[in-house]
């Protein structure tokens, strides 16, 4: 199985990121859409991006593309699909998501139970039987995206989505998904030998996966895989990325990554948090409210989540600690600002624009991305 195409669910807003990454590994692109990248890999392609890919959602194996406007198109169309050469005679084969816009197919239930069947109906004729007992270790989730008539349909290698790194295993109230928290450092010009503080770090995510990105540490090392199981990879071919993995690492990095809150219960989570990553020894987290920031570096980045009032009685609370973290963080007026939040009036509350605003979603929350930059570091 020489080349395959595979395909990169991510937020929306996100996509000029994954498909950086995507190239970065070395893979050819086919097509970026809204929260989704398509590309061209050869079978190692499925180990290489699971293990290294920090803003997709999912790594999911493409099997087909066709227009469907009625049941039977879609049950013809699925049943002539290669699936033999994926799924195994015992394994396991869910047709586990289905979704459907604006397309005149819209009941996911019947779209779930006719690709089902049409998967049957194609294994059976491929390893004559009439039953399959689906009792296998390999599990292959099938997906059906239909957009439009045009339906594709994938198999998941992921098991867990990607954003579940095996770090977090307790979060603070407002977690930020770690694919959101990676993608924003990407999109900032931070490096490891710079000065990178959080002062709302809540369960530790965005200094974790910044110091992750510093130590070129692939961010699905530590947890495992659907696809270790299944018969067309194989335990060598995993091991064999795992190790290239380890080997790329770089351990010998002075780090100067802080973290702080006001909440002692979340200091420990990510603190905690940092150990099962693996960076504990890179981040300094200590007690302290974000109002009295500060700090005798004279460059730096603050890349925060700060909290956003979910409720409508949080909103005026949250716009006077916006009014009044603007004072410290005036102070620090040679370093680079990031800020996320979904209050929409975050700029009138901070006191200042934004050199430039960038939408994002945590999950389905609208959130901006407010970047104000500061000078570049003299050089010495």
């Amino acid at each position: 199985m020489k080349d395959i195409t595979l395909i990169a669910p991510c937020f929306f807003g996100v996509e000029k990121i994954l498909k950086r990454e995507i190239e970065n590994l070395g893979y050819e692109i086919q097509k970026v859409e809204d929260g989704r990248v398509t590309y061209k890999t050869d079978i190692y392609g499925i180990c290489k991006s699971n293990l290294w890919l920090r803003t997709a959602e999912r790594v999911l194996l493409k099997i087909g593309e066709f227009e469907a406007r009625s049941f039977e198109e879609l049950f013809q169309n699925t049943k002539k699909l290669p699936w033999h050469k994926y799924i195994k005679k015992d394994a396991v084969f869910p047709v586990s998501k289905a979704s459907s816009i604006k397309s005149k197919l819209y009941s996911i239930p019947d779209i779930q139970s006719i690709v089902k069947k049409a998967v049957v109906e194609n294994l059976k004729q491929e390893y004559k039987v009439n039953w399959f007992d689906e009792n296998s270790d390999e599990k292959y989730p099938i997906y059906v995206f239909i957009h439009k008539d045009k339906v594709t349909i994938s198999i998941d290698t992921c098991g867990q989505a990607l954003h579940k790194r095996g770090y977090r295993e307790n979060a603070s109230k407002a977690p930020i998904r770690e694919t959101l928290a990676a993608a924003i450092v990407s999109l900032t010009p931070w490096k490891h030998d710079r000065v990178l503080v959080d002062p709302f770090c809540g369960s530790g995510t965005i200094l974790i996966e910044a110091a992750m990105m510093g130590l070129n540490m692939a961010p699905g090392l530590n947890r495992e895989f659907l696809s270790e199981n299944w018969s067309i990879l194989g335990k060598k071919l995993w091991w064999k990325a795992r190790k290239e993995a380890f080997d790329m690492m770089k351990t010998d990095i002075d780090f100067k990554i802080y973290g702080s809150d006001i909440d002692d219960e979340v200091l420990e989570i990510a603190k905690e948090n940092a150990r099962l990553a693996d960076v504990d020894n890179y981040i300094e987290f200590k007690k302290q409210d974000a109002r009295n920031l500060k700090s005798d570096y004279e460059y730096g980045f603050i890349i925060s989540n700060p909290p956003y009032g979910e409720r409508l009685e949080d909103k005026d609370s949250v716009r006077q600690l916006y009014k009044e973290i603007s004072l410290p963080f005036k102070k620090l007026n040679t370093w680079s600002f990031y800020i996320i939040t979904a209050y929409s009036e975050f700029e009138d509350a901070f006191g200042r624009k934004a050199d430039r605003k960038r939408k994002l979603y945590n999950g389905m929350l609208r959130s901006d991305l407010y970047q104000y930059y500061g000078p570049k570091p003299l050089k010495k």
